[in-house]
């Protein structure tokens, strides 16, 4: 008898348990494409900086080579490197090199294949403005996604979907950084313009969760897939490679720059880590363990 309540102990944990940090009931992965880490000295980003002042941030965080689009959010969503998922270009719809691992899903486990079948309950959701994100997730595995054209409007759409659903795992990705870079040049006065505009988009979804009354239950993660150099990126210059890795909320460190290693695999491993989930084998991301109090 006491075999079986420890195993629906157990049971219930592994689907209902709350986050492995304290007070923590919504985790908001915020992602701009194109956004190099070497933009910080420079960037007029109060609102970004505010988060870093509050929280835990590396602007030597690195992307995974090549240092281009598919590839990375794939890794940074799927915690491992493209040897192991195995999308490995820019606009990758499927894998190139086959996947190491398939979940139930038949994709590389990502954490939302982890979300799906530890909290199979949770409130999870997908707003994204590259269409190309709509390859590197498991849609049967979401509450809600929706490719939303134009970053303004994928704003909108994920304040919508926050403050109405409150979910517990929200990832917003934002692209027109990137197409500044690609249309007139990373560095220039218009990628820095771009740049500052997006920052208010920071500002924005700040302000939603706390006017939903989820500010001080939520972590927010910033970060990027990569930088890059002239008009493009996919080198391995450390301007294309180096990209922002920035958390803030309950339990984790103030103004505390990380000096640790960190790969944008480490993100999902981190979210994971947060959320109290069990990784897979195959995952070689790590959780960003200096990001957090003791």
């Amino acid at each position: 008898m006491k075999k079986i309540i420890l195993s629906l102990c157990s049971l219930f944990c592994l689907h209902f348990c709350f986050a492995q940090i304290k007070n923590v009931k919504h985790v908001v992965l915020i992602g701009f494409d194109g956004f190099g880490a070497y933009s910080f000295d420079k960037a007029d980003i109060p609102n970004i900086r505010n988060v870093m002042n509050s929280g835990s941030w590396s602007l030597h965080a690195r992307s995974v080579l090549p240092s281009s689009s598919a590839d990375n959010w794939a890794s940074m969503l799927m915690g491992a490197g493209t040897e192991l998922h195995g999308y490995t270009e820019w606009d990758s719809k499927k894998p190139e090199l086959p996947s190491q691992q398939l979940d139930q899903f038949n994709m590389f486990p990502s954490i939302f294949t982890l979300l799906k079948e530890q909290k199979p309950a949770a409130e999870t959701g997908v707003v994204y403005e590259w269409g190309g994100i709509g390859y590197l997730f498991p849609h049967n595995a979401v509450s809600f996604s929706l490719h939303a054209e134009g970053d303004s409007n994928t704003l909108v759409k994920s304040i919508d979907y926050i403050k109405s659903k409150k979910p517990l795992f929200t990832f917003v990705h934002f692209s027109d950084i990137d197409g500044v870079g690609h249309n007139i040049g990373h560095g220039t006065p218009e990628y820095y313009q771009q740049v500052h505009k997006s920052d208010k988009y920071v500002g924005e979804i700040m302000q939603a969760l706390d006017d939903a009354g989820m500010k001080e239950n939520t972590i927010v993660i910033i970060s990027a897939d990569h930088g890059g150099i002239n008009k493009g990126h996919g080198g391995k210059t450390l301007q294309e490679v180096e990209i922002p890795w920035i958390i803030a909320g309950p339990g984790v460190k103030s103004n505390n720059e990380v000096k640790e290693s960190i790969m944008t695999y480490d993100t999902a491993a981190t979210i994971a880590y947060i959320l109290g989930l069990k990784t897979p084998q195959v995952w070689t991301g790590r959780n960003v363990a200096a990001a957090f109090k003791k």
